[in-house]
C-alpha cells in the first residue's frame, strides 16, 4: 500500500460504513417500526457483517442512540447567532424542520422507544439525551456569559421541544414558523 492510499483510509471507509448503516437503521424504522428489525437485517440492509456492527456500536440500542444523535447533530446544531433569542429562533426551526422532515417521524418514535426496551434501551436513551442536553446547556451558557438571563436546558425541553414533539408524534397540529416562534417567545 503506497502513502497515498494509507493516509486516505482513515475516516473513508469507516465514514461511509457508518453512513450506510445509519441510512439502513432509518430506512428499517421508516418501514418496519421500532423494534421490527435485528442487527443482521441492519448490516444486510448496509451491506456490512453483524460482527461490524457489534463490533463499534455494541448492540442495537447504542446503535440507535447513536442514529438519534448523530441525525439531531446534523440536522439541528446548536446555533450561535449572538442573542438568545436569536439562538432559541434558530435551534427551533432546524427542530421542527427535522421532525417534520422524512424521517423526522421515525427518529421521534426511534427516540420514544429507546425509553421502553429495557436496560440496554434506558442507558442509550440517557446517554442521548445526557449529550443534547449538554449541547444545549453549551447555548445557554454562552447567553450567560453576553450577560442575558437564559432558562436552564428543562426549560427548553419543557416549553420548545415537548410541545413540537407532541404535535408531530400525535398529528395534533403543523409545526408552523409563527408557532415555534411562539413558543419561544412564551418561553423568553
Amino acid at each position: 500500500m503506497n502513502e497515498r492510499q494509507r493516509a486516505r483510509r482513515p475516516g473513508g471507509r469507516s465514514a461511509r460504513v457508518g453512513a450506510e448503516v445509519h441510512q439502513a437503521v432509518t430506512d428499517l424504522i421508516s418501514e418496519r417500526g421500532y423494534g421490527n428489525f435485528t442487527v443482521g437485517e441492519v448490516a444486510a440492509r448496509a451491506g456490512v457483517a453483524d460482527s461490524s456492527i457489534y463490533r463499534r456500536w455494541g448492540n442495537l440500542e447504542a446503535l440507535l442512540a447513536d442514529v438519534a444523535l448523530t441525525r439531531l447533530n446534523a440536522q439541528s446544531p446548536m446555533p450561535d447567532t449572538g442573542s438568545l433569542a436569536g439562538d432559541l429562533r434558530t435551534y427551533a426551526a432546524n427542530v421542527a424542520r427535522e421532525i417534520t422532515g422524512p424521517d423526522g417521524l421515525a427518529l421521534l418514535r426511534l427516540t420514544v422507544a429507546l425509553s421502553s426496551n429495557g436496560h440496554q434501551g434506558l442507558q442509550a436513551r440517557d446517554d442521548l439525551l445526557a449529550e443534547r442536553r449538554r449541547q444545549l446547556q453549551s447555548m445557554l451558557d454562552r447567553a450567560h456569559e453576553r450577560g442575558e438571563h437564559p432558562p436552564d436546558a428543562f426549560g427548553v425541553l419543557d416549553h420548545i421541544l415537548a410541545p413540537m414533539y407532541i404535535r408531530v408524534l400525535f398529528g395534533a397540529g403543523p409545526l408552523t414558523p409563527d408557532y415555534v416562534d411562539g413558543l419561544v417567545d412564551r418561553l423568553l
